[in-house]
């Protein structure tokens, strides 16, 4: 069967290559053409359009760049046509993926989203709008099932798919000396820094954590870089800061780090499967008065990361817009860092978070239904 597989940024790109693995194993005919990145590219057939020319975030940035968003969207609608597969598979990124699906149910092409759009976090009207276009929707989270009964569609829960790359990654992890070796780092304990996959998250977060870096020499800060990113730009904000960058080894990093400070996303999902104590950073446009409308008309959940949201209550420490400040982070990293029972409570919650997301296997449950449901 013909596969056509859209990712928007580095996560889906993630999540889509390990579908494909899995897709090839239950559907050794299965041809793939897709908008991702370089994991997906390596995972095999044609890359058409790379995540970093499509990773626009923010209102303001969306806004300058609907020009290339449009084209973006207009060329893989031609493409989709040429293509002609069985199933579109749409991997998160909604704003785009939600108008190709719109596009393919008036061109009778069938769609599975795999990792629903987040919705219950905001945006609730879009529930309709996945009901009218979307096929099949395979949840990642253990309360989306609870969230779509609510609105009259059944999906299918596989489980989260970071799951299978933490586990996977875990099998051949490189000895500690060996990680620190091959990256010049010294034995003082390392905090990890996830600045986002997005230049202008990197703009926005990047900065605090090198001020928070040169509180504690006593400690190593690196930047987990991610490769669609100019070195520019990291150059830019560190070149003087004593913090460190490595590439392509943010699992290596999370393995062997003491704490870590992330933008929210997915990062911090994963820190969280790591077992390292973290606190989330993050600001996007529009300051105190975004801030104000996201907290009292917008957003009703227990937080913005990932860990928050699937124990509904905090356990780790967000500081979100007008709440990033260097007074907040650096209270918050002197408990991380130094205070052992306040690590232990967090290390604690992370267990009762891994035991409510389940086992590892969600690719393979996730190809095996989407093969069932195609036949």
């Amino acid at each position: 069967m013909k596969y056509y597989l859209i990712a928007g940024e580095a996560s889906g790109d993630l999540h889509g290559s390990n579908l494909m693995a899995q897709l090839k194993k239950e559907d050794p005919e299965a041809q793939f053409r897709f908008f991702g990145g370089d994991l997906m590219q390596n995972a095999g057939d044609e890359l058409v359009k790379h995540y970093r020319e499509m990773a626009f975030m923010g209102i303001v940035n969306v806004l300058l760049n609907l020009k290339t968003i449009n084209r973006n969207l207009n060329f893989c609608k031609k493409d989709i046509l040429q293509f002609r597969p069985d199933v579109i598979i749409l991997i998160d990124y909604p704003g785009f993926n939600l108008r190709v699906a719109e596009f393919a149910k008036k061109h009778e092409i069938k769609v599975f989203y795999y990792i629903s759009p987040k919705v219950w976090a905001w945006k609730e009207y879009r529930v309709k709008k996945i009901r009218k276009v979307v096929d099949e929707l395979f949840t990642i989270l253990p309360f989306e099932t609870e969230f779509y009964k609510k609105h009259g569609m059944d999906v299918h829960y596989v489980g989260n798919p970071l799951l299978d790359s933490v586990a996977s990654f875990k099998k051949n992890a490189l000895p500690k000396n060996e990680f620190l070796t091959q990256n010049n780092l010294d034995e003082r304990p390392m905090v990890a820094l996830l600045a986002g996959s997005r230049t202008q998250e990197i703009k926005r977060t990047l900065p605090m954590m090198v001020k928070v870096a040169e509180l504690y020499p006593e400690f190593q800060f690196v930047v987990a870089g991610v490769n669609s990113i100019d070195i520019k730009l990291y150059l830019r904000f560190l070149s003087k800061s004593g913090v460190k960058i490595i590439y392509n080894q943010t699992y290596d990093l999370l393995n062997n780090a003491h704490t870590a400070l992330v933008a929210s996303g997915t990062a911090a999902l994963e820190t969280a499967l790591f077992n390292v104590p973290q606190t989330v950073i993050y600001k996007v446009e529009g300051g105190w008065l975004v801030d104000f409308i996201m907290r009292n008309f917008v957003f009703d959940m227990a937080g913005v990361s990932l860990p928050n949201i699937i124990m509904n209550r905090e356990i780790v420490r967000e500081f979100i817009q007008v709440k990033m400040t260097l007074k907040n982070v650096k209270n918050e990293m002197q408990k991380l860092l130094f205070d052992e029972d306040y690590r232990n409570k967090i290390l604690d919650d992370y267990s009762r978070l891994k035991n409510r997301m389940g086992e590892p296997g969600t690719s393979h449950r996730a190809a095996k239904k989407m093969v069932e449901l195609l036949k």
